[in-house]
């Protein structure tokens, strides 16, 4: 797996949603050598709470397969998952879960839960950490910018 590759791609669509005023934060679903599903955070933008980037991506692949069970799919993200993502990453049965910069106020990977631990049934591996300065910076920059 080229983790840094398809972390690069997740941070192209977090540039893009920084240029559109929303936090910036990416995301892609692959499998293989194929990117099946691509988001970016789009709450202010859709005016909705669900707007966020794991989940665009997720439907887009779903809809790309023509089925909800993305179970042979990947998922990088630059942030790591809040608790509504999380929850449709298990939901989508994705096989890992790669994510840029740790999340100490709603990540639930690990940061202030872990809600692949829970007995779901399911466990999708995950990866931390890839291109995490990046991922930060990108942040940092975007909330020193709203000060």
């Amino acid at each position: 797996m080229d983790h840094e590759r398809w972390m690069l791609e997740a941070l192209r669509l977090a540039d893009e949603a920084a240029g559109a005023g929303e936090v910036p934060v990416g995301c892609v679903v692959v499998r293989g050598d194929t990117i099946l599903g691509r988001g970016r955070n789009r709450r202010e933008e859709e005016r909705s709470a669900l707007a966020h980037a794991e989940v665009l991506a997720i439907r887009e692949a779903c809809r790309a397969l023509g089925d909800w069970r993305l179970s042979d799919c990947g998922l990088y993200v630059t942030l790591e998952p809040c608790p509504m993502c999380a929850g449709a990453i298990l939901n989508a049965r994705l096989k890992w879960v790669c994510y840029g910069a740790r999340d100490e106020k709603t990540g639930s990977l690990g940061s202030v839960l872990n809600l692949f631990e829970e007995n779901y049934g399911y466990r999708p591996a995950v990866y931390g950490g890839i291109l995490e300065e990046e991922c930060l910076r990108r942040m940092r920059e975007f909330f020193q910018l709203l000060r």
